[in-house]
């Protein structure tokens, strides 16, 4: 039985007769080669046959190589390109670069050196899913291991990167049995991260063995830079999640060099408490005595509950000694208004401190639960990862960052939560006057199967504000999402599958703070 071919290969050269070694070698190897000695040749055989790799050289009678190149890119764009010539000049380089070509060899090579090249262009896809296969399969049992020996949040942080690591490199592979293996370790993870955050969040927020949390932000990361009297800019991305956080990671590594620094985001991870937290510098309990305005108006549970965040980042300047230090924040909803913001932040760039607040990720996720068009294009995390890479490729945002970092500004970039996708409903017994969270609800006596959800009654150990009498809160565990009894199919339905914030998982705690410096 006849082997198949590893690959059919196109090779123009004018003096193709003197590289018979190099062609017999990669026919040893298992390649199917057809040769051409002009550009004219190769371009009408490349539209009779279809090849895998075209092998190119540049000085030709003719037709030169990068006159070949454009026709039978014409003709098939995705056909990979190899150029091999004698010339070492820049100019060429950078047209054939400037082409697309998969890889650029000066001659003379030897057999070896084309062959990887050929099977680097024709098989990387194939061996990276192999070992990528390979590699999870083999650390598979060790982080089954560490779930179990884990005792710090730092060891939880360690896990879910790696989690996260495997995530990214799935995305490329398309390996639903894979995704499949990893999807039900993330969910074993969760369910005893869970209990490791029932078991140290009160000392968290007691100031015991804590990691950053959402109140250390603006004094653990931005009160330094300000105090060396160097420009910063706090960008936070709503509920943007450590996965989407580091698909963007070589975008934004194009102008910046970045640390990671770890952070949880506090309790309920739902933007009313953990971003007024970070504005803040303190515990929802504190900011609602502090601010009498910003109890009522999560007394009442209705519009904006983040709408003092300037004035909170106003007076934990003021607390912290750095009263002195000009602010512009700016919070950002619509496409519009980034557009608006960018055209105009020259006139920004004489400020100490710049806060900015994205909201699109946030709004990618409620958008999604209401279109079936959206569903379709963002069907699970993977999806959600690649929306918010080509958003941030395209966006406003980067073009700020890019003139940020030219103005000398240093970067802190992070989020107040992320999200999870629910897939399982807990009914919540609760009174009408009960607040509308889908992974976190607080109110009057409310109440939650112990599986699905944390009941907090002893709100002091949280530093959560007591929002009316007999006031409770639950916190929904692993993929769990709450429902009321009226109209509950409806919902369940609408909301199952969907994005959500709030309760305790790894995705909506565990959140990244970019430290960025200007390259």
């Amino acid at each position: 039985m006849m082997e198949k071919s590893r690959g059919k290969i196109l090779w123009v050269d004018d003096e193709i007769d003197h590289l018979k070694p190099h062609i017999l070698f990669l026919e040893e190897k298992g390649y199917t080669i057809a040769t051409c000695a002009n550009g004219r040749d190769g371009i009408s055989l490349s539209k009779e046959i279809v090849f895998d790799l075209v092998l190119l050289d540049q000085f030709m009678p003719g037709l030169d190589g990068m006159e070949t190149l454009r026709e039978i890119k014409e003709n098939n764009p995705a056909l990979p390109i190899i150029m091999i010539t004698k010339s070492e000049e820049e100019w060429l380089m950078d047209e054939a670069i400037s082409e697309k070509i998969a890889h650029f060899l000066i001659k003379p090579v030897n057999p070896n050196q084309i062959f990887m090249a050929c099977k680097q262009v024709l098989e990387k896809i194939k061996i990276r899913s192999e070992k990528t296969t390979s590699g999870y399969l083999q650390e598979f049992q060790k982080i089954e291991l560490d779930i179990e020996d884990s005792v710090s949040f730092n060891d939880w942080w360690k896990i879910y990167s790696r989690l996260v690591k495997w995530q990214l490199d799935f995305d490329e592979q398309k390996e639903p049995s894979l995704n499949q293996i990893l999807n039900e370790q993330i969910q074993t993870s969760n369910r005893q991260f869970t209990h490791f955050v029932q078991d140290h969040y009160e000392n968290w927020v007691s100031g015991t063995d804590s990691p950053n949390l959402s109140t250390d932000i603006f004094s653990k990361f931005v009160q330094p830079i300000l105090e060396k009297n160097e420009k910063v800019c706090l960008l936070v991305m709503d509920a943007m999640r450590l996965d989407q956080f580091m698909a963007l990671y070589p975008l934004l590594a194009e102008n910046y060099s970045i640390r990671i620094e770890p952070s949880s985001s506090i309790l309920p991870s739902a933007t009313p408490f953990s971003r007024n937290a970070i504005f803040s510098g303190l515990f929802p309990e504190e900011f609602c005595r502090k601010y009498p305005d910003q109890l009522d108006a999560m007394v009442e549970d209705k519009g904006s509950l983040n709408q003092l965040e300037h004035i909170f980042l106003k007076d934990q300047l003021a607390r912290t000694g750095l009263v002195d230090k000009s602010l512009h924040y700016h919070k950002i909803w619509m496409v519009e208004e980034g557009q608006k913001f960018q055209s105009r932040v020259g006139e920004y760039l004489n400020m100490d401190l710049l806060a900015i607040v994205i909201n699109f990720v946030d709004q990618l996720a409620h958008r999604r639960s209401e279109s079936d068009v959206l569903k379709e294009m963002v069907p699970d995390e993977s999806g959600y990862r690649h929306a918010v890479r080509v958003w941030y490729e395209n966006s406003w945002i980067r073009s700020v960052l890019a003139e940020l970092g030219s103005a000398g500004y240093k970067v802190v970039i992070t989020s107040d939560h992320g999200s999870i996708m629910v897939n399982r409903s807990s009914m919540v017994a609760a009174d009408k006057h009960s607040s509308s969270g889908v992974r976190h609800k607080h109110g009057r006596n409310i109440n939650a199967n112990d599986k699905s959800a944390i009941d907090i009654r002893n709100l002091d150990t949280y530093k959560l504000p007591s929002l009316g009498h007999q006031h409770n809160y639950l916190l929904a565990k692993d993929d769990y999402f709450f429902l009321y009894p009226n109209e509950q199919h409806k919902y369940k339905n609408m909301l199952k599958g969907s994005f959500q914030h709030g309760g305790i998982s790894m995705e909506e705690m565990m959140v990244p703070i970019f430290i960025m410096d200007p390259k």
